[in-house]
Protein backbone atom coordinates (compact mmCIF):
# COMPACT_ATOMS: atom_id res chain seq x y z
CA UNK A 1 0.00 0.00 0.00
CA UNK A 2 1.56 3.64 -0.92
CA UNK A 3 2.17 6.17 2.04
CA UNK A 4 0.35 9.30 1.92
CA UNK A 5 2.89 11.69 0.19
CA UNK A 6 3.43 14.90 2.89
CA UNK A 7 4.51 18.12 1.11
CA UNK A 8 8.21 18.74 1.67
CA UNK A 9 9.25 22.06 3.06
CA UNK A 10 12.29 21.91 -0.11
CA UNK A 11 9.74 21.72 -2.19
CA UNK A 12 7.89 25.34 -1.63
CA UNK A 13 9.77 27.29 1.05
CA UNK A 14 11.70 30.58 -0.32
CA UNK A 15 15.24 29.17 -1.14
CA UNK A 16 17.20 31.63 1.55
CA UNK A 17 14.87 31.38 4.31
CA UNK A 18 14.93 27.14 3.64
CA UNK A 19 19.09 27.21 3.88
CA UNK A 20 19.16 29.45 6.58
CA UNK A 21 16.91 27.41 8.21
CA UNK A 22 18.33 23.96 7.75
CA UNK A 23 21.82 25.34 7.54
CA UNK A 24 22.21 26.64 11.57
CA UNK A 25 21.64 24.11 13.55
CA UNK A 26 23.99 21.97 11.21
CA UNK A 27 26.80 24.50 11.41
CA UNK A 28 26.31 24.92 15.33
CA UNK A 29 26.77 20.96 15.28
CA UNK A 30 29.53 21.01 13.54
CA UNK A 31 31.02 23.63 15.00
CA UNK A 32 31.20 21.76 17.88
CA UNK A 33 32.80 19.00 16.78
CA UNK A 34 35.29 21.26 15.47
CA UNK A 35 35.86 22.63 18.76
CA UNK A 36 35.91 18.97 20.58
CA UNK A 37 38.68 17.69 18.01
CA UNK A 38 40.86 20.77 19.29
CA UNK A 39 39.51 20.08 22.81
CA UNK A 40 41.27 16.76 22.03
CA UNK A 41 44.54 18.22 20.81
CA UNK A 42 44.68 20.88 23.36
CA UNK A 43 44.51 18.20 26.35
CA UNK A 44 47.15 15.49 24.02
CA UNK A 45 49.25 17.86 23.61
CA UNK A 46 50.62 17.89 27.36
CA UNK A 47 51.27 14.57 27.08
CA UNK A 48 54.61 14.08 25.72
CA UNK A 49 55.09 12.75 21.86
CA UNK A 50 51.34 12.35 22.07
CA UNK A 51 50.76 14.98 19.32
CA UNK A 52 52.63 13.15 17.00
CA UNK A 53 51.03 10.00 17.73
CA UNK A 54 47.73 11.49 17.20
CA UNK A 55 48.61 13.06 13.90
CA UNK A 56 50.09 9.73 12.40
CA UNK A 57 46.66 8.04 13.55
CA UNK A 58 44.96 10.47 11.25
CA UNK A 59 44.57 9.53 8.41
CA UNK A 60 43.00 5.78 9.81
CA UNK A 61 40.60 8.07 11.67
CA UNK A 62 40.24 10.15 8.34
CA UNK A 63 39.49 7.19 6.30
CA UNK A 64 36.91 5.75 8.89
CA UNK A 65 35.05 8.62 8.51
CA UNK A 66 35.46 8.95 4.83
CA UNK A 67 33.89 5.62 4.41
CA UNK A 68 30.77 6.22 6.75
CA UNK A 69 30.24 10.00 5.39
CA UNK A 70 30.60 8.42 2.01
CA UNK A 71 27.66 6.08 2.59
CA UNK A 72 25.61 8.56 4.51
CA UNK A 73 26.04 11.67 1.30
CA UNK A 74 24.98 8.45 -1.21
CA UNK A 75 21.72 7.30 1.46
CA UNK A 76 21.27 11.26 1.43
CA UNK A 77 21.20 12.22 -1.99
CA UNK A 78 19.15 8.96 -3.22
CA UNK A 79 16.67 9.87 -0.34
CA UNK A 80 16.14 13.67 -1.42
CA UNK A 81 16.02 12.63 -4.97
CA UNK A 82 13.35 10.09 -4.03
CA UNK A 83 11.51 12.33 -2.11
CA UNK A 84 11.39 15.04 -4.36
CA UNK A 85 10.00 12.45 -6.99
CA UNK A 86 7.31 11.48 -4.32
CA UNK A 87 8.47 7.80 -4.17
CA UNK A 88 8.32 7.05 -0.30
CA UNK A 89 8.65 3.64 -0.70
CA UNK A 90 11.78 3.55 -2.23
CA UNK A 91 13.25 6.28 -0.01
CA UNK A 92 12.23 3.55 2.81
CA UNK A 93 14.31 1.22 0.89
CA UNK A 94 17.30 3.59 0.65
CA UNK A 95 17.27 4.20 4.35
CA UNK A 96 16.98 1.00 5.42
CA UNK A 97 19.81 -0.40 2.83
CA UNK A 98 22.20 2.93 3.82
CA UNK A 99 22.12 1.97 7.83
CA UNK A 100 22.88 -2.05 6.86
CA UNK A 101 26.16 -0.76 5.35
CA UNK A 102 27.11 1.19 7.91
CA UNK A 103 26.96 -1.41 10.00
CA UNK A 104 28.92 -3.82 7.21
CA UNK A 105 31.43 -0.95 7.75
CA UNK A 106 32.25 -0.44 11.07
CA UNK A 107 32.57 -4.61 11.44
CA UNK A 108 35.36 -4.35 8.16
CA UNK A 109 37.15 -1.38 10.75
CA UNK A 110 37.11 -3.58 13.91
CA UNK A 111 38.28 -6.05 12.54
CA UNK A 112 41.47 -3.97 10.99
CA UNK A 113 41.68 -2.21 14.49
CA UNK A 114 42.66 -5.79 15.79
CA UNK A 115 45.09 -6.77 13.42
CA UNK A 116 47.04 -3.81 11.28
CA UNK A 117 47.47 -0.74 14.11
CA UNK A 118 50.57 -1.86 15.39
CA UNK A 119 52.02 -2.17 11.74
CA UNK A 120 50.70 0.88 10.39
CA UNK A 121 52.77 2.95 12.65
CA UNK A 122 55.86 1.01 11.97
CA UNK A 123 55.82 2.75 8.89
CA UNK A 124 56.06 6.22 10.01
CA UNK A 125 58.06 5.57 13.06
CA UNK A 126 60.88 3.87 14.68
CA UNK A 127 60.32 5.44 18.17
CA UNK A 128 58.57 2.61 20.33
CA UNK A 129 57.18 5.15 22.65
CA UNK A 130 55.20 7.45 19.73
CA UNK A 131 54.13 3.53 18.17
CA UNK A 132 52.93 2.66 21.78
CA UNK A 133 50.54 6.05 22.15
CA UNK A 134 49.60 5.50 18.50
CA UNK A 135 48.44 2.51 18.92
CA UNK A 136 46.47 3.02 22.29
CA UNK A 137 45.01 5.64 20.86
CA UNK A 138 43.71 4.02 17.55
CA UNK A 139 43.01 0.55 18.55
CA UNK A 140 40.43 2.15 20.95
CA UNK A 141 38.97 4.38 18.00
CA UNK A 142 38.69 1.57 15.04
CA UNK A 143 37.25 -1.01 17.39
CA UNK A 144 34.46 0.49 19.12
CA UNK A 145 34.16 2.65 15.73
CA UNK A 146 30.23 1.85 15.37
CA UNK A 147 28.93 4.81 16.75
CA UNK A 148 30.50 6.96 14.32
CA UNK A 149 28.71 5.24 11.14
CA UNK A 150 25.81 4.11 12.76
CA UNK A 151 25.30 7.96 13.86
CA UNK A 152 26.15 9.09 10.37
CA UNK A 153 23.58 7.33 9.06
CA UNK A 154 20.59 8.21 11.10
CA UNK A 155 21.75 11.41 11.06
CA UNK A 156 21.53 11.55 7.12
CA UNK A 157 18.27 10.44 7.23
CA UNK A 158 17.02 13.24 9.08
CA UNK A 159 18.56 15.79 6.90
CA UNK A 160 17.36 14.45 3.97
CA UNK A 161 14.14 15.03 5.61
CA UNK A 162 15.14 18.64 6.18
CA UNK A 163 14.91 18.35 9.88
CA UNK A 164 18.58 19.43 10.32
CA UNK A 165 17.42 20.74 14.28
CA UNK A 166 17.13 17.29 15.38
CA UNK A 167 20.14 16.31 13.71
CA UNK A 168 21.78 18.81 15.62
CA UNK A 169 20.65 17.50 19.17
CA UNK A 170 22.12 14.55 18.36
CA UNK A 171 25.69 15.52 17.73
CA UNK A 172 25.48 18.49 20.49
CA UNK A 173 24.48 15.32 22.67
CA UNK A 174 27.87 13.64 21.62
CA UNK A 175 29.84 16.43 21.37
CA UNK A 176 29.56 17.89 24.65
CA UNK A 177 30.21 14.01 26.27
CA UNK A 178 33.18 13.94 24.28
CA UNK A 179 34.25 17.42 25.45
CA UNK A 180 33.68 16.77 29.45
CA UNK A 181 35.41 13.55 29.47
CA UNK A 182 38.21 14.56 27.72
CA UNK A 183 40.32 15.65 30.60
CA UNK A 184 38.58 13.58 33.02
CA UNK A 185 40.26 10.05 31.49
CA UNK A 186 42.81 11.61 30.20
CA UNK A 187 44.48 12.78 33.58
CA UNK A 188 42.18 11.09 35.71
CA UNK A 189 40.13 14.05 37.46
CA UNK A 190 37.21 13.52 39.75
CA UNK A 191 37.99 9.63 40.47
CA UNK A 192 37.83 8.50 36.97
CA UNK A 193 41.01 6.48 35.69
CA UNK A 194 44.26 8.23 34.32
CA UNK A 195 44.26 6.72 31.05
CA UNK A 196 46.21 9.22 28.78
CA UNK A 197 46.63 9.41 25.45
CA UNK A 198 43.58 6.05 25.69
CA UNK A 199 41.40 8.06 27.78
CA UNK A 200 41.04 10.77 24.31
CA UNK A 201 40.12 7.54 22.55
CA UNK A 202 37.72 6.46 24.77
CA UNK A 203 36.10 9.71 25.05
CA UNK A 204 35.58 10.52 21.36
CA UNK A 205 33.79 7.25 21.12
CA UNK A 206 31.68 7.46 23.69
CA UNK A 207 30.59 10.77 22.19
CA UNK A 208 30.15 8.98 18.80
CA UNK A 209 27.61 6.13 20.52
CA UNK A 210 25.48 8.79 22.37
CA UNK A 211 24.80 10.48 19.17
CA UNK A 212 23.79 7.24 17.60
CA UNK A 213 21.66 6.38 20.38
CA UNK A 214 19.96 9.63 20.26
CA UNK A 215 19.43 10.11 15.99
CA UNK A 216 18.26 5.86 16.32
CA UNK A 217 15.49 6.77 18.80
CA UNK A 218 14.51 10.01 16.90
CA UNK A 219 14.64 8.35 13.54
CA UNK A 220 12.71 4.92 15.12
CA UNK A 221 10.57 5.91 17.31
CA UNK A 222 9.49 9.55 15.91
CA UNK A 223 6.70 10.21 13.02
CA UNK A 224 8.47 11.18 9.73
CA UNK A 225 8.20 11.18 6.13
CA UNK A 226 10.83 8.28 6.17
CA UNK A 227 10.13 5.01 7.91
CA UNK A 228 12.78 2.53 9.00
CA UNK A 229 12.59 -1.11 10.16
CA UNK A 230 14.66 -3.56 9.93
CA UNK A 231 11.69 -6.96 10.80
CA UNK A 232 12.06 -9.11 7.64
CA UNK A 233 15.10 -7.02 6.49
CA UNK A 234 16.55 -7.99 3.34
CA UNK A 235 19.54 -6.28 1.52
CA UNK A 236 17.84 -4.45 -1.54
CA UNK A 237 20.43 -4.54 -4.27
CA UNK A 238 18.95 -1.81 -6.62
CA UNK A 239 19.17 0.77 -3.46
CA UNK A 240 22.59 -0.61 -2.33
CA UNK A 241 24.43 0.11 -5.92
CA UNK A 242 22.29 3.54 -5.97
CA UNK A 243 23.40 4.38 -2.85
CA UNK A 244 27.01 3.46 -3.97
CA UNK A 245 26.88 5.24 -7.58
CA UNK A 246 27.38 8.71 -5.23
CA UNK A 247 28.44 7.19 -2.29
CA UNK A 248 31.36 5.58 -3.65
CA UNK A 249 33.30 8.13 -5.44
CA UNK A 250 32.45 10.38 -2.58
CA UNK A 251 34.44 7.76 -0.50
CA UNK A 252 37.16 7.75 -2.61
CA UNK A 253 37.19 11.32 -3.02
CA UNK A 254 36.92 11.50 1.34
CA UNK A 255 39.61 8.18 1.50
CA UNK A 256 41.83 9.85 -0.78
CA UNK A 257 42.09 12.72 2.03
CA UNK A 258 43.45 9.88 4.17
CA UNK A 259 45.88 8.80 1.67
CA UNK A 260 46.95 12.35 1.17
CA UNK A 261 47.47 12.84 4.67
CA UNK A 262 49.94 9.80 5.28
CA UNK A 263 51.76 10.50 2.09
CA UNK A 264 51.92 14.01 3.33
CA UNK A 265 52.90 12.39 7.03
CA UNK A 266 55.67 10.31 5.37
CA UNK A 267 57.18 13.39 3.55
CA UNK A 268 57.22 15.26 6.67
CA UNK A 269 58.93 12.46 8.75
CA UNK A 270 60.74 10.92 6.06
CA UNK A 271 62.19 13.71 3.79
CA UNK A 272 62.45 16.52 6.14
CA UNK A 273 62.14 16.59 9.86
CA UNK A 274 60.94 13.49 12.66
CA UNK A 275 57.97 15.16 14.27
CA UNK A 276 58.10 18.38 13.84
CA UNK A 277 56.08 18.75 10.27
CA UNK A 278 53.52 16.00 11.32
CA UNK A 279 52.46 17.82 14.50
CA UNK A 280 52.41 20.97 12.40
CA UNK A 281 49.83 19.46 10.31
CA UNK A 282 48.01 17.51 13.01
CA UNK A 283 47.61 21.24 14.94
CA UNK A 284 46.34 23.00 11.23
CA UNK A 285 43.71 20.20 10.15
CA UNK A 286 42.10 20.12 14.10
CA UNK A 287 42.32 24.29 13.76
CA UNK A 288 41.39 24.43 9.74
CA UNK A 289 38.78 21.85 11.15
CA UNK A 290 36.65 24.98 12.69
CA UNK A 291 36.49 27.42 9.61
CA UNK A 292 35.40 24.27 7.07
CA UNK A 293 32.94 22.67 9.20
CA UNK A 294 30.68 25.70 9.45
CA UNK A 295 31.13 25.50 5.40
CA UNK A 296 29.95 21.67 5.21
CA UNK A 297 27.12 22.31 7.41
CA UNK A 298 25.67 24.56 4.90
CA UNK A 299 26.88 22.63 2.07
CA UNK A 300 25.17 19.44 3.38
CA UNK A 301 21.77 21.47 4.20
CA UNK A 302 22.27 22.68 0.50
CA UNK A 303 23.15 19.13 -1.20
CA UNK A 304 19.14 17.71 0.39
CA UNK A 305 17.37 21.33 -1.38
CA UNK A 306 19.16 20.55 -4.19
CA UNK A 307 18.53 17.06 -4.96
CA UNK A 308 15.10 16.99 -3.77
CA UNK A 309 14.56 19.90 -6.58
CA UNK A 310 16.86 17.92 -8.96
CA UNK A 311 14.25 15.35 -8.09
CA UNK A 312 11.56 17.45 -8.51
CA UNK A 313 12.80 18.80 -11.92
CA UNK A 314 12.47 22.62 -10.30
CA UNK A 315 15.59 24.22 -12.60
CA UNK A 316 14.91 27.69 -11.06
CA UNK A 317 15.61 26.37 -6.78
CA UNK A 318 18.18 24.07 -7.76
CA UNK A 319 20.38 26.52 -8.57
CA UNK A 320 19.05 29.08 -6.21
CA UNK A 321 20.28 26.51 -3.82
CA UNK A 322 23.66 27.09 -5.27
CA UNK A 323 24.19 30.04 -6.01
CA UNK A 324 23.53 31.06 -2.20
CA UNK A 325 25.50 28.22 -0.86
CA UNK A 326 28.83 29.73 -3.14
CA UNK A 327 28.26 33.38 -1.95
CA UNK A 328 28.04 32.10 1.97
CA UNK A 329 31.13 29.35 1.40
CA UNK A 330 33.23 31.81 -0.17
CA UNK A 331 32.51 34.36 2.68
CA UNK A 332 33.02 31.76 5.14
CA UNK A 333 35.94 30.39 3.85
CA UNK A 334 37.31 34.46 2.92
CA UNK A 335 37.15 35.04 7.06
CA UNK A 336 39.07 31.90 7.88
CA UNK A 337 41.81 33.03 5.76
CA UNK A 338 41.99 36.65 7.62
CA UNK A 339 42.13 35.14 10.55
CA UNK A 340 45.04 33.01 9.96
CA UNK A 341 46.79 35.72 8.78
CA UNK A 342 46.17 37.76 11.75
CA UNK A 343 46.23 35.76 14.51
CA UNK A 344 49.14 32.70 13.93
CA UNK A 345 51.05 32.63 17.04
CA UNK A 346 47.79 32.84 19.02
CA UNK A 347 46.21 30.40 17.30
CA UNK A 348 49.30 27.99 17.43
CA UNK A 349 50.34 28.79 21.34
CA UNK A 350 46.89 27.01 21.78
CA UNK A 351 48.85 23.76 20.92
CA UNK A 352 52.12 24.45 21.64
CA UNK A 353 52.94 24.92 25.87
CA UNK A 354 56.51 23.95 25.63
CA UNK A 355 57.34 26.30 22.02
CA UNK A 356 58.25 23.42 20.09
CA UNK A 357 56.66 24.00 17.02
CA UNK A 358 55.74 28.02 16.84
CA UNK A 359 57.94 29.73 14.66
CA UNK A 360 57.33 26.52 11.79
CA UNK A 361 53.88 26.74 12.76
CA UNK A 362 52.80 30.32 12.33
CA UNK A 363 54.64 30.33 9.03
CA UNK A 364 52.49 27.29 8.11
CA UNK A 365 49.22 28.66 9.08
CA UNK A 366 49.73 32.42 7.27
CA UNK A 367 50.52 30.19 4.33
CA UNK A 368 48.24 27.07 3.72
CA UNK A 369 45.12 29.02 4.31
CA UNK A 370 45.39 31.00 1.00
CA UNK A 371 43.56 28.31 -0.77
CA UNK A 372 40.52 28.76 1.28
CA UNK A 373 38.33 30.94 -0.48
CA UNK A 374 39.17 28.69 -4.02
CA UNK A 375 38.56 25.64 -1.97
CA UNK A 376 35.12 27.27 -1.37
CA UNK A 377 34.19 27.33 -4.90
CA UNK A 378 35.40 23.43 -5.27
CA UNK A 379 33.55 22.17 -2.88
CA UNK A 380 30.24 24.26 -3.75
CA UNK A 381 30.57 22.56 -7.17
CA UNK A 382 31.39 19.23 -6.00
CA UNK A 383 28.26 19.77 -3.72
CA UNK A 384 26.31 20.52 -6.62
CA UNK A 385 27.70 17.34 -8.95
CA UNK A 386 27.42 14.89 -6.02
CA UNK A 387 23.15 16.51 -5.26
CA UNK A 388 22.42 15.92 -9.21
CA UNK A 389 23.70 12.17 -9.10
CA UNK A 390 27.45 12.99 -10.64
CA UNK A 391 29.52 12.23 -7.89
CA UNK A 392 32.16 10.83 -10.24
CA UNK A 393 33.07 14.10 -11.29
CA UNK A 394 34.06 14.89 -7.30
CA UNK A 395 36.07 12.06 -7.37
CA UNK A 396 38.15 13.00 -10.39
CA UNK A 397 38.69 16.51 -8.40
CA UNK A 398 40.16 14.95 -5.56
CA UNK A 399 42.34 12.28 -7.08
CA UNK A 400 43.78 15.44 -9.35
CA UNK A 401 44.05 17.61 -6.12
CA UNK A 402 45.29 15.69 -3.41
CA UNK A 403 47.39 12.50 -5.63
CA UNK A 404 48.44 13.91 -8.43
CA UNK A 405 48.78 17.74 -7.71
CA UNK A 406 49.24 17.98 -3.82
CA UNK A 407 51.80 15.19 -3.17
CA UNK A 408 53.53 15.47 -5.86
CA UNK A 409 53.99 18.87 -5.21
CA UNK A 410 54.97 18.42 -1.36
CA UNK A 411 57.52 15.81 -2.22
CA UNK A 412 59.14 18.00 -5.02
CA UNK A 413 59.11 21.22 -3.09
CA UNK A 414 60.70 18.76 0.19
CA UNK A 415 63.21 17.65 -2.29
CA UNK A 416 64.56 20.55 -3.85
CA UNK A 417 64.37 23.22 -1.10
CA UNK A 418 64.87 20.74 2.20
CA UNK A 419 62.37 23.50 3.82
CA UNK A 420 59.63 22.99 5.56
CA UNK A 421 57.98 26.25 4.95
CA UNK A 422 58.06 26.22 0.72
CA UNK A 423 56.00 22.59 1.45
CA UNK A 424 53.27 24.04 2.26
CA UNK A 425 52.58 25.99 -1.51
CA UNK A 426 51.58 22.54 -2.40
CA UNK A 427 48.34 22.92 -0.95
CA UNK A 428 47.81 26.34 -3.22
CA UNK A 429 49.38 24.49 -6.30
CA UNK A 430 46.28 21.79 -5.80
CA UNK A 431 43.84 24.15 -4.87
CA UNK A 432 44.18 25.67 -8.15
CA UNK A 433 44.30 22.68 -10.18
CA UNK A 434 41.27 21.19 -8.58
CA UNK A 435 39.67 24.67 -9.52
CA UNK A 436 40.20 24.39 -12.99
CA UNK A 437 39.14 20.99 -13.06
CA UNK A 438 36.01 21.80 -11.18
CA UNK A 439 34.65 24.84 -13.81
CA UNK A 440 34.92 22.32 -16.57
CA UNK A 441 32.96 19.45 -14.98
CA UNK A 442 30.81 22.77 -14.51
CA UNK A 443 30.22 23.16 -17.88
CA UNK A 444 29.69 19.53 -19.03
CA UNK A 445 26.98 19.34 -16.17
CA UNK A 446 25.31 22.51 -17.20
CA UNK A 447 25.34 20.89 -20.73
CA UNK A 448 24.05 17.51 -20.41
CA UNK A 449 21.75 18.04 -17.25
CA UNK A 450 21.01 21.45 -16.22
CA UNK A 451 20.41 23.37 -19.49
CA UNK A 452 17.71 20.38 -20.52
CA UNK A 453 16.09 21.15 -17.11
CA UNK A 454 16.38 24.59 -17.14
CA UNK A 455 13.93 24.64 -20.98
CA UNK A 456 11.76 21.76 -19.24
CA UNK A 457 11.31 24.12 -16.35
CA UNK A 458 10.39 26.83 -18.97
CA UNK A 459 8.13 24.88 -20.73
CA UNK A 460 6.42 23.89 -18.06
CA UNK A 461 6.00 27.41 -16.72
CA UNK A 462 4.14 28.12 -19.78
Amino acid sequence: MEKAVKENKMGYMPIGKLLFGMSLPMVISMLVQALYNVVDSVFVARLDNALTAVGLAYPIQFLMVAVAVGTAVGMNSLMSRRLGEKRIEDADSAASNGIFLEFVSAVVFLILGLTIVRPFFRIFTNDPEVTRLGVSYLSVCMIAGLGLFIHLGFDRILQSMGKTWLSMAAQLAGAVTNIVFDPLLIFGLWGFPKMGIAGAAVATVTGQWVSMVIAALIVIKGEHEITISFRHFRPNLRSIAEIYRVGAPSIVMQGIGSVMNTGMNFVLSRFLTDGLGVSIMNVYYKMQSIIFMPMFGITNASMSIMAFNFGAKDYKRLMSAWKRTLVVCVIIMTAGFLCFQIFPAQIVSVFDPKGVISEAGIKAFRTIPIHFPIAAVCITCGTLFQATGKGFYSMIVSLLRQLFALLPAAALLALLTHELQYVWWSFIIAEGVSLAVSLFFLSRLYEKELKPLKHLSERTEV
